[in-house]
């Protein structure tokens, strides 16, 4: 199928990443979300995002990219969609709520994505009709300079699906590398393990922030460390990845760190509110 209208849901961090590479694509973009200033708030992000790849001469300068991006508060604004992708909060039963009212009011041939980090794309699959429709982009950030995007085919995935998805993300400039749906994917199943161990040497008092971050940096050859990185995802979706995990695999090698549930039980989130393991400015 052709794909040219892509909706994207969720203005934060990664749906306006989202959001400015599929423009910056050739396609035209309807970014949704349920706060008016949450968008005003994004599209100045994506100006500035867009001028600083411009500066640098990744972006050509004569284009304006912005004006492919239209806002909306309201889902029906993308009755027309060849492609929805859903960057909402980490919650299945906030997902699954969107895409069932997505059903509604999108065409029986519109494409839905998650940029889920976690969870299992046959669930939130198995709640709408013509499920062979649901995949998983699971894009890294910041979206507009990390080259992977994690296609995950849900069990009634279709092949037409994957390979109409993979093109999107090719187009995008993205390597789109096709898992299999199983709990953290491929990525973070090995990577919020370490995350999650690197919070117990850190409680455990074995080391600082600074020097844990320092010791992978310059001993694994990592190019951020594991808290500094911890505090970029959000201390709340790096609990939501691990308690999933866990109660996926059952396995207790995937328990959170009591620290980390601690820091999000006290709103230390990281980056996005300018305390974590770090503190951060304005």
């Amino acid at each position: 199928m052709s794909i040219q209208i892509i909706g994207v849901i969720g203005s934060g961090q990664m749906g306006q990443g989202i959001a400015q590479v599929m423009a910056c694509a050739g396609y035209q973009v309807q970014l949704v979300d349920s706060s008016a200033s949450a968008l005003d708030k994004a599209v100045v992000s994506i100006r500035h995002s867009i001028d600083k790849l411009t500066s640098k001469g990744v972006l050509d300068a004569d284009n304006d990219y912005l004006a492919s991006i239209q806002c909306s508060t309201e889902l029906t604004s993308l009755a027309s969609a060849d492609l929805v992708i859903e960057a909402a909060t980490e919650s299945e039963k906030v997902k699954i709520a969107i895409f069932q009212e997505l059903a509604t009011v999108c065409q029986g041939s519109t494409l839905f994505a998650s940029n889920t980090s976690s969870l299992s794309i046959t669930r939130l699959a198995a709640s709408i009709p013509n499920p062979e429709r649901m995949i998983g982009m699971h894009f890294m950030n910041p979206v507009p300079l990390m080259k992977l995007v994690e296609i995950i085919e849900g069990l009634q995935t279709a092949v037409t699906t994957r390979d109409a998805v993979m093109e999107v993300a090719k187009n995008a400039g993205k390597i789109a590398i096709a898992v299999k749906d199983r709990a953290g994917f491929v990525l973070n199943r090995i990577l919020l393990p370490m995350i999650n161990e690197s919070i117990f040497v850190f409680e455990e008092g074995c080391a600082s922030a600074e020097q844990i971050d320092q010791i992978m940096v310059l001993g694994a050859g990592h190019p951020i460390g594991p808290l500094a990185l911890a505090d970029l995802i959000g201390l709340d979706t790096c609990l939501s990845i691990m308690d999933v995990l866990h109660t996926q695999f059952g396995d207790s090698k995937y328990r959170a760190a009591p620290l980390l549930r601690q820091m999000v039980d006290a709103g230390q989130l990281g980056k996005k509110v300018g305390q974590g393991f770090y503190r951060y400015g304005n």
